[in-house]
């Protein structure tokens, strides 16, 4: 027996010996390279609806490649055999390579996405031969409405470094080779609510790299999702019904703010920038005279001409300078110190008083208004109905416009203050600018008399968000009435500018039409006869402006529309809002859909990998 135990005990000593003294650098070494991973796990990004519980932006399955530098000793040769397997250019190939050198070694970089499950299972059936590359499923962004929400909702793109230097943003999950962030629209201004947070998995790898198991999967918490006020239908007919203009129109509900159609033409394809656009569509957005990339909604600023006559007709009332029936005689101009104001008609209206001044958008009449009132009273006016102010939206580069005073002409012309700018200022053209959204709202607050302001998101998950400006307009009610009575003559008396856009139905619209210069009118010109805008350039014709409410007697919805460049307000903006407002009536979209809650499938959460 002892014999026997000094034998066991003698073979122990010896393999102890081999294992940890004759063979301890081979085994450290390996247990070196036997090494627990952790990755981060991207989440699924929140998903977004219109008002009727449309799905506008999802996300889909989408099969990745990635490659990790320090896995491998080659990596270019790795990439050519890769090459064999999948789409994979020269010059994919150098890019990726100079990616992998401008990031830590251990950082997996993209190398392909996109692809198709055929690709997928020949990268895994030839994974011994392909060290550092490893296949992945993953979500990728994905617009069904295509180019009908473009505008509002944006879109999203890889992280890039010019992101990472412009945002004070920590979060780890930018670091995830081409992780999507929003780039444009609300899917930029709301980019941590629907981007979650990062989930994370830990895998045992050997010394080759290759994945031994999985010890744990904590999948993100995905983002919130999001509910416009949007209606998809309208927006789609709104869009369709601008084609071939460069043009704009807004829709509000007057009793809440809620933007139902926020509508931007020509527009474009989001899908396109997902994974980088090309350089020829880029081009061709790019160098396009309409501007698709551009929303005019609340980017664009014009000068509102006729559209701006109710707020210095409701600032003359406000002031006392005026009333319901004094007439002011309108001989086709006005003198003003030594230089003719003209009228769009150039015989003139003859005697007018406010609401016939509205119905004929008489010049003349508004010239002398102005005039009585400054430009001080009609800023602060303008400013009260919404003109001038940025609006709160979480849309990106949303125009203040601009109500001019004496002051601001000091410090940003470096001039005085002359009476020939408030009396343009009158009829809406020299410094005044306003954008569709403003013109919206302006339009919105005259028909309810109260203080709305606009609202384009309804709810972020199941949290509803705040409905403002339901407090009363300071104005007096009764001048209200007489600016509404004004707008109803423009669309539904005989001699409105806009009676031949009228609505023919119960539902009358109230509105005003707007035809706002763009060039100098000499006096050479005059006399011998303004050319037409048909036989302009088409960058130096009018624009063309319309904006209304319906119903006239129990409002509902305020609307706003502007052609770049088209023109006679009552010709070519008037018949497009007509047809926009009888969408929206028709529709009725008072109530919301239902939206997903916060609970994710499978398919959502990642947990699904390539086999």
């Amino acid at each position: 027996m002892g014999t026997a135990q000094l034998t066991l005990i003698g073979a122990l000593a010896w393999r102890m010996n081999q294992l940890g003294v004759k063979k301890a650098k081979k085994f450290r070494t390996l247990a070196e390279e036997n090494r627990i991973n952790i990755s981060l796990q991207p989440p699924a990004r929140g998903l977004i609806y219109d008002r009727s519980g449309n799905l506008l932006a999802l996300n889909r399955q989408v099969y990745t490649i990635q490659m990790v530098r320090e896995q491998t000793n080659d990596p270019q040769a790795v990439l050519n055999r890769l090459a064999q397997l999948i789409p994979l250019s020269d010059t994919k190939i150098t890019d990726i390579l100079k990616e992998m050198l401008s990031r830590r070694a251990f950082i997996p970089v993209t190398v392909a996405t996109g692809l198709e499950w055929e690709h997928i299972a020949a990268v895994s059936v030839n994974a011994p031969s392909l060290p550092g590359i490893t296949p992945k499923l993953g979500l990728n962004r994905q617009y069904p409405v295509g180019p009908d929400f473009a505008h509002i909702i944006g879109y999203v793109g890889p992280v890039s470094d010019y992101d990472l230097a412009q945002v004070n943003d920590k979060d780890p999950l930018l670091l995830i080779p081409r992780f999507q962030i929003g780039k444009n629209g609300v899917e930029a201004k709301a980019e941590k609510t629907l981007r979650g947070k990062a989930g994370t998995k830990m895998i045992e790898v050997n010394s080759v790299g290759r994945v031994m198991r999985e010890l744990d999967d904590q999948p993100g918490t995905p983002g919130a999702n999001l509910q416009l006020t949007v209606a998809h239908e309208l927006q789609r007919f709104a869009t369709e019904r601008m084609q071939g203009e460069s043009s704009a129109a807004v829709v509000m509900d007057v009793n809440n703010g809620d933007i139902l159609a926020l509508a931007s033409a020509p527009t474009f394809d989001p899908n396109k920038f997902i994974n980088g656009i090309s350089v020829a569509d880029w081009k061709a957005l790019n160098e396009n005279d309409y501007r698709p990339l551009a929303n005019k909604t609340v980017q664009g600023a014009y000068p509102p001409g006729s559209t701006f006559k109710m707020v210095v007709a409701l600032a003359a009332l406000t002031l006392g300078v005026t009333n319901i029936q004094e007439e002011v005689n309108c001989p086709g101009h006005k003198d003003i110190n030594g230089r003719k104001f003209h009228c769009w008609r150039r015989g003139g209206h003859g005697k007018v008083n406010l609401r016939k001044a509205l119905r004929y958008s008489c010049d003349v009449y508004f010239y002398e208004m102005s005039l009585r009132v400054g430009i001080e009273k009609i800023t602060e006016t303008a400013n009260a109905l919404g003109l001038g102010i940025k609006h709160d939206l979480p849309l990106p580069a949303i125009h203040s416009g601009l109500m001019p005073t004496k002051k601001w002409k000091q410090r940003n012309k470096k001039e005085d203050w002359y009476i020939g700018d408030t009396a343009n200022a009158g009829i809406g053209q020299g410094f005044v600018l306003a954008s569709p959204l403003q013109l919206a709202i302006m339009t919105a607050r005259l028909a309810s008399g109260s203080q709305i302001e606009p609202r384009i998101i309804n709810m972020f998950d199941d949290k509803q968000t705040k409905i403002k400006g339901i407090s009363p307009l300071s104005f007096d009610p009764a001048h209200l009435d007489i600016i509404r009575t004004g707008m109803y003559d423009v669309s539904n008396h005989p001699r409105g500018t806009a009676y031949s856009s009228r609505l023919k139905s119960t539902e009358k619209i109230a509105g005003k039409t707007g035809t706002s210069q763009v060039r100098f009118i000499s006096k050479t010109e005059r006399k011998n006869g303004v050319t037409k805008n048909e036989d302009l350039p088409w960058k130096r014709r009018d624009h063309a402006l319309f904006v209304g409410y319906a119903p006239y007697k129990n409002p509902r919805y305020s609307i706003s529309v502007i052609v770049e460049h088209g023109g006679a307000g009552s010709r070519k903006a008037a018949p497009i809002a007509r047809d926009i407002m009888q969408k929206a009536l028709s529709l009725g979209q008072n109530s919301y859909g239902p939206i997903h809650n916060r609970k994710r499938s499978k398919l959502d959460n990642l947990k699904r990998k390539p086999t």
